[in-house]
């Protein structure tokens, strides 16, 4: 079993996926972006969303470290990162210097990732068809009928999938596992945003 303290935290960070390169115009009138997609442009962006992309170039970041207090992240950055969403790799960090946990990679041009409130008690289970590969990173897991393709870094998260293999209560899987809810929490939710534990019935999640 990982040793996780308990009192560890999650966090959220941002990245561009490796193939995508971001060009900026002397007037800062758009940046373009560049992938295997073919280009998009981001029009008259404001300085917080440029810095924003510049440092997703270069890796993972916790996107409010790009702007000041004062910036509206979900009125500016979100809808701009929504529309990139092809182009965005969302990986779940911790404060505990040990690594992130995992990260979700897009396949597909399509690939929308919301991250959702998995209820306590909704029963989740792996999606059908799942192929699971190890890789010298972790393990990789990949459903034909998702957009993504998500990368479990940590131990603690390939516990959390391995509980999913059967239909399970979020709940349950807490109570399970010697680690801190909010990290398994966060797991579920990051799995479910990528397609990989849907409901065991026809109900929705609720959207956060």
């Amino acid at each position: 079993m990982p040793h996780t303290p308990a009192d560890a935290v999650t966090v959220r960070l941002w990245s561009l996926s490796e193939d995508v390169t971001v060009e900026h115009d002397e007037g800062h009138d758009q940046v373009v972006l560049k992938s295997r997609w073919g280009t998009d442009c981001v029009e008259r962006p404001v300085p917080e969303v440029r810095e924003a992309l510049r440092r997703m170039e270069l890796g993972p970041v916790v996107l409010a470290n790009a702007a000041d207090q004062h910036f509206d992240l979900n009125a500016v950055m979100l809808p701009v990162l929504d529309k990139l969403s092809h182009l965005v790799v969302h990986t779940l960090g911790a404060d505990d210097l040990r690594g992130p946990l995992l990260s979700v990679f897009p396949v597909a041009q399509d690939a929308l990732f919301t991250l959702v409130w998995v209820p306590d008690r909704r029963a989740v289970r792996l999606s059908r068809g799942m192929v699971l590969t190890r890789l010298d990173s972790g393990l990789s897991l990949e459903a034909e009928d998702s957009p993504h393709r998500v990368v479990l870094h940590r131990p603690e998260a390939a516990l959390v999938m391995a509980m999913l293999a059967w239909p399970v209560t979020p709940d349950k899987v807490k109570a399970a596992l010697p680690l801190p809810l909010q990290m398994t929490e966060s797991i579920i939710r990051f799995l479910a945003a990528a397609g990989m534990a849907p409901p065991v019935d026809d109900d929705t999640y609720d959207a956060v």
